[in-house]
């Protein structure tokens, strides 16, 4: 089968509330001399979401495959016309939450029973559509259409990421690396670290806001041991345990899903306000960042850990 190249994330703009004229940012020149690799940098928490939109499930440690960790965005909720569902549209996505089970994932919606889903690859075939990559899913039959009806207020179906396709990462950033993706928008992994978070909380202190947590920007792989905030934006490789290789490839164009609390999913203005005071990142043409996107450059079938030793070195 032909793979299926995304270019949606790279194409598609971020939206008007969250682009400003580009501003004054951090720039390579502006970081210590000293290389990011003399840093003693570790794994600081690990989490997958694996319904698209939905909430995530933190790890103690995760598998890595192909597509990125085990079970991320290995399932999607779509409309009657195929097209995934989003946050963006609906808010309430946030407070189905995950669970695993044995062979079994569990989905927890208020008030109601759980839904489970079994991990075993099967359903009926059915096109789909992510951004603009026309892609396979597997529909998982109408119980499990109707719990997402009651639990969201629309008529949704869940379907599960066909692995008998390959859905490739844009070749105009994955630095020539093949990186297949499932359903998320565009990149088999999104890492970020506890400095950038760090920054942000302060800036919302300032300006009279409550601290965010780092669940509103939905990474896999937080880094802890930067001592400058973004610096993840510089760097190149990670060198993980196990012979993992990340490549940092892309920043993260944030939309409005991380105004959403993830609490009680109600959208507000913030931390996409504050981020808008000092993040318009002009790689991006103003729009937005935090975080990167990463491709795998080796490693698949590794185990990754919290904790986890990471050596990192500085783009060129």
């Amino acid at each position: 089968m032909q793979p299926v190249r995304s270019c949606a994330s790279a194409r598609r703009p971020a939206p008007a509330c969250l682009r400003v004229p580009p501003a004054p940012f951090p720039s390579l020149s502006s970081l210590p001399s000293r290389p990011v690799s003399d840093l003693s940098l570790r794994v600081h928490a690990l989490s997958i979401y694996p319904v698209k939109s939905c909430a995530g499930i933190a790890l103690a440690q995760a598998r890595l495959t192909a597509t990125g960790l085990e079970h991320d965005r290995a399932w999607m909720l779509v409309d009657a016309q195929g097209r995934f569902a989003s946050q963006r549209q609906w808010p309430r996505l946030q407070l189905i939450r995950p669970s695993f089970e044995g062979d079994t994932l569990l989905l927890h919606a208020p008030d109601m029973l759980p839904l489970a889903v079994p991990l075993q690859v099967q359903g009926t075939p059915r096109p789909v559509r992510v951004w603009d990559d026309e892609l396979t899913g597997l529909d998982q039959g109408d119980a499990a259409a109707h719990w997402f009806e009651a639990a969201i207020g629309q008529p949704l179906r869940l379907v599960r990421f066909d692995p008998a396709q390959r859905r490739l990462s844009d070749a105009k950033w994955s630095a020539g690396v093949d990186a297949e993706n499932a359903f998320s928008d565009g990149f088999p992994l999104l890492v970020a670290s506890t400095a950038s978070l760090a920054e942000l909380n302060a800036r919302l202190a300032a300006r009279g806001q409550p601290p965010v947590t780092m669940e509103r920007f939905r990474p896999n792989l937080v880094l802890d041991g930067l001592e400058d905030a973004h610096g993840e934006d510089f760097i190149d490789t990670l060198a993980l345990d196990g012979g993992v290789r990340l490549k940092l490839v892309k920043p993260c164009v944030r939309c409005s899903i991380p105004n959403v609390d993830p609490v009680s999913a109600e959208p507000g203005d913030e931390p996409g306000a504050t981020l808008a005071t000092y993040r318009a990142d002009p790689r991006m043409k103003g729009g937005l960042t935090f975080a990167m996107n990463a491709v795998i450059e080796a490693g698949v079938g590794a185990t990754l850990r919290v904790g986890g030793a990471v050596e990192a070195t500085l783009a060129v």
